[in-house]
């Protein structure tokens, strides 16, 4: 029997995947300054291809078990969480209470976008 990924996690997976391409295409420049600008703009843009190859269908796949603003909210929210870990593990940038406090508000989004009302 093969493994199947269940259509309420396929696109958070791809969303995830995704969007540590795009965390790269857009931030991982910024350790090479060194660099020239169109050089790092053409690297970006060959590693942002990748993210829509994941994006693009996480979306299709992804409306068919969630509506768009959900969609979106959850790309958000991964972006934040993918990017925290990117500046703290890779630019070696240091979160403050500040960025804890804004995640929490943005998370205190999603849950109402998520939440049902009766």
């Amino acid at each position: 029997m093969p493994f199947t990924i269940p259509p309420l996690l396929l696109p958070i997976l791809m969303l995830l995947a995704s969007n540590i391409f795009m965390t790269f295409a857009w931030y991982g420049h910024l350790k090479f300054k060194d660099h020239s600008l169109p050089l790092v703009i053409m690297v970006s843009w060959g590693i942002a291809f990748f993210e829509y190859w994941l994006a693009v269908p996480a979306n299709r796949w992804g409306s068919e078990v969630y509506n768009a603003a959900q969609l979106k909210t959850m790309q958000e929210v991964i972006t934040l969480v993918v990017f925290a870990a990117f500046s703290v593990l890779y630019l070696k940038e240091p979160l403050g209470w500040n960025h804890a406090l804004g995640f929490a508000f943005i998370a205190l989004g999603a849950f109402f976008i998520f939440h049902k009302w009766s």
